[in-house]
């Protein structure tokens, strides 16, 4: 690649829609054109923890990320190097053996709840898109996601959002969106947002 690929940032609240966002432009722009981050792939590995122990953890807060090496994965792909992305099971709150490589593009997403909180990864976008949608549908989303494909149940999901989902948004992410050039109102489903951005990108990507 002859030029510095351009980085687009993705924050907001715990399912806020972040992902279905992304995933549409990655659609619609080809897979080839894009390269995904997803910050909460370097949550860090904490195997010397008991599952018990592990639980306990405040994964609504900064310091539970590996965004030193997200960050490594990030310059790297700008200097057109492969990056082995961790793959996270939430099930048991540790990293499987796999990696998924995600490979060099002219465009890179990095997408988590945190990312805009993080001033090295902010110096590294060009563009910062927070996706932000009503609380109640955020809660209602989260439990559904985290009974289904994470195994939780309901009173987990509900103890950890009192105790440290909300209270983290409140304190990091929410306040995130002062660093945000597009705010994207009623989440991932905004078609009218997502067509004015894919416009943009695609301008980026063919001239």
């Amino acid at each position: 690649m002859k030029q510095r690929p351009f980085v687009v940032g993705f924050a907001g609240g715990t399912n806020s829609g972040k992902t279905t966002f992304v995933q549409h432009l990655e659609t619609e722009l080809g897979s080839r054109q894009v390269a995904v981050l997803r910050h909460d792939a370097y949550y860090r590995h904490r195997p010397e923890l008991t599952l018990s122990e592990r639980q306990r953890i405040n994964y609504d807060h900064p310091d539970s990320l590996e965004t030193e090496l997200c960050l490594e994965h990030l310059q790297g792909l700008l200097a057109g190097q492969s990056a082995p992305m961790p793959v996270y099971d939430f099930s048991v709150h540790l990293r499987s053996d796999a990696v998924e490589w995600i490979h060099p593009a002219p465009l890179v997403f990095l997408e988590g709840i945190l990312v805009f909180c993080e001033p090295s990864l902010r110096e590294e976008m060009n563009l910062k898109v927070f996706v932000d949608v009503e609380a109640d549908i955020r809660v209602l989303r989260r439990i559904h996601r985290d009974i289904a494909e994470r195994g939780r149940t309901l009173d987990s999901v509900e103890r950890q959002y009192l105790e440290t989902v909300r209270p983290m948004h409140d304190h990091f992410v929410q306040p995130s969106q002062q660093f945000a050039d597009l705010v994207v109102l009623h989440g991932g489903e905004n078609q009218v947002a997502a067509q004015v951005l894919l416009n943009h990108l695609r301008s980026l990507i063919t001239h």
